[in-house]
């Protein structure tokens, strides 16, 4: 296994309170898997994400419990500088938003070579070259000439490939894309995830998908996992998730997603709002915005259950997940 995150727990300590943003998460993503993670906003994703890379702003944030085995090994028990060694070598982490992710006063040749030189002691020369390579396996037209470009200067979906290639440029076992495709066009999105996928398959690599938009991820992950309030309430085979969703949560968002069939009708939408995580509801922290919702949803938390699947393993986080598959 590449990667195995194993009952992990994120806490920020704040003025006002401590908010769980991250409440035993446990999931498992192999070389040339692709797994995607999804959720509403604030349940957890790029946190669960920042920890797994070791950039969790300490503080407020601080890891409480768990462990993230990559490869094997801990890298809770590493120092920062054995961390620091593994970002960027063998896993990378492609941000949201690239036009602030990159420098704004250097060229983008210069911040592409600075992974080689760093990590590898090229010389500025030699980096510069295998820069112009990388735009040219993201596929950014006249890369030679780019090069000495700023990033003002690229599209957003020429600047993603940027991001793209710069977490590939010391061919990382393991790539985290954080909303990848956030404010970008449908078609520039299709280009972007096709990249990805591309490359994955080339590099047999392992990547997380962190995505809010379960469109995005229906023809290249593997596996979903669904958060809600820092907890994985489904873990199911791509295919097991579009078929039959076997958590109340996971049925709205895919309720919630427009189609062609569906021309005219009211858009669904979940009722309520994500919970405040300070203060998560008892039982179930979905049970509030739960049309299924009973006694014991407000009293008892719900383990992971095991759900029949011909696909693989698959687990949901519903007292009455069984009434949910047959809805």
């Amino acid at each position: 296994m590449l990667l195995e995150v194993r009952d992990l727990h994120v806490e920020f300590r704040t003025r006002d309170g401590v908010a769980k943003a991250v409440n035993g998460v446990t999931y498992s993503v192999d070389a040339g898997e692709t797994l995607a993670v999804l959720g509403e906003s604030g349940s957890g994703k790029s946190v669960t994400a920042q920890a797994v890379m070791g950039i969790l702003d300490t503080p407020p944030g601080k890891i409480t419990g768990g462990e993230i085995l990559f490869q094997g090994k801990d890298l809770l028990t590493f120092k920062e500088e054995e961390r620091r060694k593994v970002r960027g070598a063998r896993m990378a982490m492609i941000f949201q938003d690239a036009l602030s992710s990159l420098n704004p006063v250097l060229s983008v040749g210069d911040q592409l070579g600075e992974m080689f030189t760093v990590h590898r002691g090229l010389s500025r020369k030699d980096a510069r070259a295998k820069a112009i390579e990388l735009m040219d396996r993201v596929r950014i037209p006249a890369a030679a000439q780019r090069v000495r470009d700023y990033p003002h200067q690229f599209s957003g979906g020429m600047r993603q490939r940027i991001m793209i290639a710069m977490a590939l440029a010391l061919e990382p076992a393991l790539i985290i894309a954080d909303e990848p495709t956030t404010a970008l066009d449908v078609t520039v999105q299709a280009q972007v995830m096709d990249l990805l996928a591309e490359l994955r398959r080339e590099l047999d690599m392992g990547l997380i998908l962190i995505t809010h938009d379960l469109g995005v991820v229906a023809d290249v992950a593997d596996r979903i996992a669904v958060m809600y309030a820092g907890r994985i309430v489904e873990s199911a085979p791509v295919h097991d998730i579009y078929k039959a969703p076997a958590h109340p949560y996971t049925k709205g968002l895919l309720e919630s997603i427009p189609r062609l069939d569906q021309k005219g009708r009211e858009l669904y939408a979940i009722k309520g709002l994500p919970p405040n995580l300070m203060n998560i509801p008892p039982g179930c922290a979905f049970n509030p915005r739960c049309p299924m919702a009973r006694d014991i949803c407000r009293t008892d938390v719900p383990p992971l259950y095991e759900v029949d699947s011909e696909d693989g393993v698959r687990t949901s986080a519903c007292h009455f997940w069984r009434e949910t598959l047959d809805a």
